[in-house]
């Protein structure tokens, strides 16, 4: 995929971001589900965040209509790894776990429609047509690097 933008790149991983969190949030119980859905939750929101921060983000930074934008979504980043943390220290029986995983839930899909809505169109102005395809060969080969590392 020579041709593939840095905004294609982003959404690929954020359609899987929707899809496990949906699927999470049905499961009941300590259940293997819910624990390998959990773990391959983690595991996508953790490379995608350490590839989009070094390859949409820093980029984005170097532009001054770049900064306040590029700030906040790598605070929200920092937002979801709290509650993946947050879940993690709670027992998957628990009856918090599943409100937890709800808020997790939330403020994923929140961040996603922000990018997709807000942050991808001022980067479409800011990043030059040969930015926006070679960002999106780096954000991929990090990401898939961060998802085959173990954990």
């Amino acid at each position: 995929m020579p041709d593939t933008t840095i905004f294609e790149a982003l959404r690929e991983s954020h359609e899987r971001q929707r899809a496990l969190s949906t699927a999470l949030t049905g499961t009941s119980g300590d259940s293997p589900e819910r624990r390998a859905l959990f773990d391959e939750l983690k595991t996508e929101l953790a490379a995608h965040a350490l590839a989009e921060d070094r390859h949409f983000y820093v980029p984005l930074m170097a532009h001054d209509a770049g900064i306040d934008l590029s700030r906040h979504a790598i605070a929200e980043h920092h937002q979801i790894d709290e509650l993946v943390e947050s879940l993690e220290e709670t027992e998957p029986s628990s009856p918090a776990w599943l409100p937890l995983a709800r808020k997790l839930a939330e403020k994923v899909e929140h961040h996603l429609k922000e990018e997709e809505h807000r942050f991808f169109q001022m980067a479409g102005k800011l990043l030059t047509e040969k930015q926006k395809t070679a960002l999106a060969a780096s954000y991929r080969d990090d990401y898939e690097d961060a998802k085959a590392a173990p954990a």
